[in-house]
């Protein structure tokens, strides 16, 4: 059995409701994945347990369930509906929300206006809050997990009412209902970037017959060895190989490199990756489920539900914390009556003030309240930070995998070097001529390096000369006229079979080549003469090398991981000061992610969507934040502003968050811990008791404000 489950905010929920299900008669490989919301089971169809007590168990306990019927159409289903996903305003949880705010708002106009009344507003407000929560937690509790954060916020309100101290009530619920809004609404646009992955591939493909028709068919239902068209402009609709035609495949999309790649007959396509020029037959390889796109979807959601979440601190000393401390105040209540004879109005007071002592209302606040904070200047910064889980375990980071092209790259070709050979040539003027005339023949040409060159003339503002008889050879070359001449612009090894390099001018090619660099070489087609050569490089950010030293300085490792050739990647690593590994697959960033995740604390830094698989690996996804949108969504984090020192920034973030929780734990553990003592031995009274739980209150959340005059890592 599959099923598709609603409403759930953090990974807590998934042992929540594994727990309910295998406590149930003949049910067996309960499994459940946070991320897809997917539910599957084993089920004995001659067992007392029905379909029907399935639902009716989930929904006990708070989620929304409804079978999954057709799986090959899930995935495009769940794409399809991402714009029909509800505001959290129209959520239950959001209209939980505002109600209470509205209830809160109405009870403290009351309390003002008319101070008798006040608290018999508040305490509705109590009951209103909490009987959602109450519900789940004798729901929870009935199905295997009884001290759940549910129960320590009902006994917590509860409790608070029971002292006279509705108004601290309403508040602890109201926050507690905002931070499930919060989470819920996280969850569900971190979903969006799995449902985002489905949409790469065209919905459609051309399927050329026998006879050479045409026909549009539905991408998924493409079967191994049809034949489609793929028109320029188009996106490939399955994985193949060219049978017909050539053209530059911008694969963007699917592996992150900028540089569009050279394709003609026998070369294998990607499903998703743009057609930039010619018109290609494809013989489709791989059916719609089993394509690249499909298998980076597997691996993302793999690695997103084999990722170990951050539990609530809360939810797990709720275990200890608050049967505990309701057996002490029984105890308290009942023992010296019974065995010592007390007075039962004395020890039922003082059990009562220790039910205070115990309303874990600064405790509850310590970790939000920082949480708060921290997301509140991260926001501020440019750093979107996708729940407290992320933001806690970014300070635990020691090492970081930085993707090259659009990380530490700017992710677009610029002309580096331009370099004159003929004769003619050698005045001062000489790298401007040839530039014009690079730019004239590739001016026929969208290609991203054409491009490059081109921008690169206008802004020197030299006039271009005006080709005619413009041509390629696909992945070669290409070729013009320009004022009578016929000249080509080629690769290195091209213009080496069609002229004579000379030994000097072969080692200036190989010299650039060594520093990264992409070398298109000029050339006279009718007296084989080399008139010049250009040089480009996607380089780096301005920031990148002073953020790769920040992290040193704070005693975190950097390795980059890219895509692209090794020499490329030398010459950037060796100017960044950093350790590299090039020439990787999508799957061999996963490997290499998962590895380090044995021996060290990981974050993992990318934009494109062959990086989707590592980010959802690591401990921590970071993606820039002008890369792809399945990259920012599968992240934890994006960097707005896409520099790269604000990775160092945010890891400062994280820590003096860290450092700010742990001192909120103190404040409220160790004033409770002083008054619990003094309440059982009589020393102070339920006002001294009060002033205990509202003065945690009051230094747990000023403590936490001081996070708000954090500025960068330097500080």
């Amino acid at each position: 059995m599959q099923y598709h489950i609603e409403g759930m905010d953090c990974a807590s929920c998934v042992g929540k409701i594994e727990t309910a299900l295998a406590r149930m008669p003949d049910i067996s490989d309960v499994q459940l994945n946070f991320a897809t919301e997917k539910l599957t089971l084993t089920l004995d169809p001659n067992g007392e347990t029905q379909f029907s007590d399935i639902e009716k168990t989930i929904k006990r306990l708070g989620f929304g369930i409804s079978a999954i019927t057709d799986q090959a159409t899930d995935l495009s289903s769940e794409s399809s509906s991402a714009t029909e996903q509800p505001h959290w305003w129209q959520s239950r949880k959001g209209k939980q929300v505002i109600g209470l705010g509205v209830l809160m708002s109405a009870a403290y106009a009351l309390s003002v206006v008319f101070p008798d009344y006040g608290m018999w507003a508040f305490a509705v407000a109590v009951i209103v809050g909490v009987l959602p929560f109450a519900r789940k937690a004798f729901a929870l509790a009935m199905t295997g997990t009884p001290f759940s954060i549910e129960m320590l916020m009902s006994v917590a309100a509860i409790g608070a009412l029971i002292i006279g101290e509705p108004e601290e009530a309403a508040a602890v619920v109201f926050l507690f209902s905002v931070g499930e809004l919060l989470e819920s609404v996280a969850a569900d646009r971190a979903r969006a970037g799995i449902r985002a992955l489905a949409a790469l591939v065209p919905k459609t493909a051309i399927l050329l017959d026998a006879q050479g028709g045409q026909r549009d068919v539905p991408a998924s239902s493409l079967q191994i060895d049809d034949l489609v068209l793929v028109r320029p402009g188009d996106k490939v609709s399955a994985d193949g190989i060219i049978m017909q035609g050539a053209s530059s495949l911008d694969e963007s999309p699917i592996t992150g490199e900028s540089i569009p790649v050279a394709k003609t007959v026998g070369d294998k396509v990607f499903a998703g990756a743009i057609n930039m020029e010619g018109a290609l037959h494809i013989r489709v390889e791989k059916t719609a489920a089993d394509n690249t796109i499909a298998r980076i979807i597997e691996l993302v959601e793999q690695a997103q539900a084999s990722k170990a979440p951050t539990a609530r601190f809360i939810e797990k000393f709720s275990r200890y914390y608050t049967p505990a401390v309701m057996a002490i105040a029984a105890l308290v209540i009942i023992i010296p009556p019974l065995v010592m004879g007390g007075e039962w109005a004395t020890w039922l007071y003082r059990g009562l003030a220790l039910l205070l002592i115990a309303c874990p209302c600064a405790l509850v606040l310590s970790t939000p309240a920082a949480i708060a904070s921290g997301l509140a200047v991260g926001t501020r910064r440019g750093l979107l930070i996708k729940g407290g889980s992320a933001l806690e375990t970014i300070g635990r980071v020691n090492t970081v995998a930085f993707d090259k092209t659009g990380t530490l790259t700017e992710g677009k070709p610029r002309v580096t070097d331009v370099v004159t050979f003929a004769q003619q040539y050698m005045d001062a003027q000489d790298k401007n001529a040839i530039l014009a005339l690079f730019a004239s023949v590739e001016s026929a040409s969208n290609h991203p390096l054409a491009k490059a060159i081109i921008d690169h003339a206008k802004a020197a503002n030299i006039a271009i000369p005006v080709a005619s008889k413009a041509h390629a050879t696909a992945g070669k070359a290409v070729h013009a006229t320009v004022a009578g001449r016929s000249l080509t612009i080629g690769s290195p090894v091209y213009a080496a079979d069609q002229t004579s390099i000379t030994a000097k001018q072969n080692a200036q090619i190989e010299a650039l080549q060594n520093e990264g660099k992409t070398v298109s070489v000029l050339f006279d087609e009718q007296n084989r003469e080399v008139l010049g050569l250009i040089a480009l490089r996607d380089e780096l950010r301005d920031d990148a090398k002073e953020g790769v030293a920040q992290l040193h300085t704070m005693g975190i490792r950097s390795i980059m991981l890219t895509g692209d050739n090794r020499l490329t990647a030398q010459a950037l690593a060796s100017h960044l000061d950093i350790e590299w590994q090039a020439e990787l697959l999508p799957e061999d960033k996963l490997r290499l992610i998962d590895e380090m995740k044995t021996k060290t604390q990981i974050a993992m830094i990318g934009d494109g969507i062959n990086d989707a698989p590592a980010l959802a690996t690591a401990d921590v996804g970071i993606a820039m934040g002008g890369g792809t949108d399945v990259a920012i969504e599968t992240a934890d984090v994006a960097l707005l502003k896409s520099r790269v020192t604000d990775v160092a920034h945010l890891i400062a973030l994280s820590r003096a968050t860290l450092s700010n929780i742990h001192q909120n734990v103190i404040f409220a553990l160790g004033l409770k811990a002083v008054f619990l003592i003094t309440t059982i031995f009589g020393i102070t009274g339920l006002w001294i008791a009060v002033l205990a739980d509202t003065g945690a209150t009051v230094l747990v959340t000023l403590n936490a404000l001081r996070l708000m005059r954090f500025k960068n890592a330097h500080q």
